[in-house]
């Protein structure tokens, strides 16, 4: 009895068999993939981060973990998880990012693979844990879970090429393939399952593209094709996410059958949109569907010859030392395939249990499992687009030095000037203009980051000047900044010929508190758009 779970065990966490079609070179090509967007996740952070979550930025993370260490006492390095409980300084944080750019770049070179993937784990999961507001993305948690799974798909090694001598366990490459299901099938589901008019009446794409966190100028035109072409989207979007992604768990054939379907189907959104790598990171992980088989015949066709994977190592016949390190290896192996098995199966048990959940949610399932690892963010449930924005509106900021004439602060990538183009940015994220796009849907109370975007310009703070393209006033700081809010439409092909006009907008009025800077230097509040005027608290 023994012997066969051990053997069954052994099969599901141990490698794959070398004698079939294995997945070296889909391996090989997401590693790859993982690396570029964990770069570009680091990158984007480089030029934010001081004024996200800084000493000096909108909401800075070392008060944050004050907080935490508050309320979590000892427990507080288990709830919020990051590097930055020893120190969070401007110089910390950018060294963070550093870091994290330099393992990124070295697992694109595939150095290391495992080391660079824990590096760029542990600092991003550190960065995400206590940015807050910044930080509430899906696909941050997407790319936690990826990263983790990855640790033990990827092969041994310093310098592994690629990975013969190391094929992927089953397990890991199984759950990284499941992942990639949950994203689609989850999204999928959410999206019929909230009844949402847009959904349910195929108009969820009519206006898709100008109410997104970032449109961009490819999705203007996308947004001129007629009704039947959208609704025809809509309907492809529910089979390709409900139903399509069925095909992981049918033979191989159909696994290529639906690459072919998806890939095309998240290329069109990268093109039309800027959902920062969140796509591209959708996109390449399909690349886990294929097997060797497939770039074997690739290979053949275009005249290059690859060598067939490694056997495994025989047993050593040289001298003692040989066999020491043999049978210390045979020791090693039990431990690494409990540990293995140990945080694979946790990971399944969440992630399956919150797919039966979302069907049956009197299940009595065990929770505690799932609220263990949810401060880690790698056994998370997706959901994306499930209820459809209809409207735009977008969170400006203005200064003033005599409370008549107001000046507005040039953003870098959101709508702001009717006649200029919607920008293409991703992979890149912005996440301060992410954020103003979910504040503008709900009161500027549930985002203090609004309020405290105001009195950082009435300080002239450099950090967070940074998050906007200009500062119009210079060295002088305005005497009041306030918030206001517009409404904003996507033009059509006949305006834009004739006006130049990408957009067109409408002033709604004032968004959050307008706030004064008196001579003393203290801030106070002159104007507040609720009608209760309920009392703020202090400004600081």
């Amino acid at each position: 009895m023994w012997s066969v779970l051990w053997k069954g065990i052994n099969w599901l966490f141990g490698p794959e068999d070398p004698g079939r079609p294995g997945h070296l070179w889909p391996r090989w090509i997401w590693l790859r993939a993982l690396g570029l967007i964990f770069f570009s996740a680091f990158y984007s952070w480089f030029f934010q981060i001081r004024g996200l979550i800084g000493p000096k930025g909108l909401l800075p993370a070392g008060e944050y973990l004050e907080q935490a260490a508050e309320q979590f006492g000892a427990k507080r390095f288990w709830m919020v998880p990051s590097l930055l409980w020893f120190a969070s300084s401007d110089r910390a944080i950018i060294t963070l990012c550093v870091i994290g750019l330099a393992a990124s770049l070295l697992l694109v070179l595939n150095v290391w693979p495992r080391g660079m993937i824990a590096i760029c784990f542990l600092i991003f999961l550190s960065i995400i844990s206590a940015a807050q507001d910044f930080a509430s993305y899906q696909s941050d948690g997407m790319l936690l879970a990826a990263g983790f799974l990855s640790l033990f798909f990827a092969p041994a090694g310093f310098w592994p090429g690629l990975g013969k001598k190391s094929p992927p366990s089953r397990a890991s490459l199984f759950l990284l393939q499941w992942l990639w299901f949950q994203i689609y099938f989850e999204s999928g589901v959410v999206k019929w399952a909230s009844h949402d008019p847009e959904w349910r009446h195929l108009t969820a794409l009519d206006h898709y593209y100008e109410n997104g966190p970032l449109p961009n100028w490819i999705g203007w035109y996308a947004q001129q094709l007629p009704h039947g072409f959208q609704a025809t989207m809509t309907v492809a979007t529910l089979v390709i996410e409900i139903f399509v992604v069925w095909m992981l768990f049918l033979p191989r054939r159909y696994r290529r059958i639906c690459f072919c379907i998806v890939t095309p189907f998240q290329i069109g959104i990268i093109l039309t949109a800027n959902l920062a790598f969140l796509n591209y990171f959708t996109l390449v992980l399909g690349f886990l569907l294929l097997d060797d088989e497939i770039f074997d015949s690739l290979f053949r066709r275009v005249g290059l010859v690859r060598g067939t994977p490694s056997p495994p190592a025989p047993l050593p016949q040289g001298g003692e030392g040989s066999r020491k390190n043999w049978l210390a290896a045979r020791m090693v192996k039990p431990v690494s395939l409990a540990i293995h098995g140990l945080f694979l199966c946790w990971i399944f048990y969440n992630t399956a249990a919150q797919i039966l959940l979302m069907f049956f949610p009197v299940l009595p399932l065990p929770v505690t499992p799932i609220e263990a690892l949810e401060p880690f963010r790698i056994s998370d449930r997706y959901g994306l687009f499930a209820v459809m924005t209809t409207a735009r509106y977008e969170i400006e900021f203005q200064g003033s030095r005599d409370g008549v004439n107001w000046i507005a602060y040039p953003f870098r990538y959101k709508p702001q000037d009717p006649r200029e183009a919607p920008r293409i940015c991703a992979p890149y994220q912005p996440r301060f203009d992410w954020n103003l796009w979910f504040a503008s849907l709900g009161g500027w109370r549930d985002y203090p980051f609004v309020l405290s975007t105001e009195v950082h310009l009435l300080k002239n703070t450099p950090q967070v000047l940074t998050l906007f393209a200009g500062n119009p006033f210079g060295n002088d700081p305005p005497r009041q900044v306030r918030a206001v809010e517009w409404q904003y439409w996507f033009t059509d092909l006949a305006t834009k010929r004739q006006e130049g006009l990408w957009w067109r907008r409408k002033f709604i009025g004032l968004y959050a508190p307008t706030l004064k800077r008196d001579p003393d230097g203290e801030i106070g509040i002159t104007e507040n758009p609720d009608s209760g005027d309920e009392p703020l608290g202090p400004v600081r």
